[in-house]
């Protein structure tokens, strides 16, 4: 089990783990990410540094708490009306956000500080929910729609191997194609 999920909510670990988070940001933006070290995260937080070994093992895996926590959605996705909208434009968001650098290094830093995968199936469960959103929706207006796995195979990963892999010529254009390929071209 990882130490993150052994923390229970609320309570000083949540005031610590907020705090902790605000710092890395807060020195990431003022110094660069290669300038980032435990001592210095702890200081800034305000905790000793080995509260954050206690807590999070090493640099790395915090690192990737912070990345898993800065790649939940703020919101719900966009309701335009239309199961293949709905998904365009989410799709084309996801795209934008998690193919510009800052999205790049926060995929990274959360696989690469993730021994055991949960970072990983946060991340992955972040999308399902926006996408169970989008076909709930669908479904309310009695829509045929895909199950979430399909969208999750269909539109999700190859867009997330083309952003590790093969990131040139990324557009919303390809956003829009996967989506077709899944839902079928637009009507006219």
């Amino acid at each position: 089990m990882s130490r993150k999920t052994m923390v229970r909510p609320g309570g000083r670990s949540a005031r610590v783990q907020a705090s902790v988070h605000a710092a890395v940001r807060e020195l990431e933006a003022e110094a660069g990410r290669e300038a980032l070290t435990v001592p210095l995260v702890a200081a800034r937080a305000g905790v000793t540094p080995s509260t954050i070994y206690r807590r999070w093992g090493d640099l790395q895996e915090l690192l990737s708490d912070v990345a898993v926590e800065r790649l939940r959605p703020e919101t719900e996705p966009q309701d335009t009306g239309s199961l293949r909208s709905d998904l365009e434009a989410w799709a084309e968001q996801f795209l934008e956000e998690m193919s510009a650098p800052a999205g790049r290094a926060y995929i990274r830093d959360a696989l690469l500080g993730d021994p055991d995968g949960s970072n990983a199936g946060q991340c992955s469960a972040y999308a399902a929910e926006q996408i169970g959103v989008i076909l709930d929706r669908a479904a309310g207006r009695e829509e045929k729609a895909p199950g979430v796995d399909t969208v999750l195979d269909r539109v999700v990963a190859p867009m997330m191997y083309r952003i590790l892999f093969r990131p040139q010529g990324l557009d919303t254009a390809y956003a829009r194609r996967l989506v077709a390929g899944l839902v079928g071209p637009a009507s006219r």
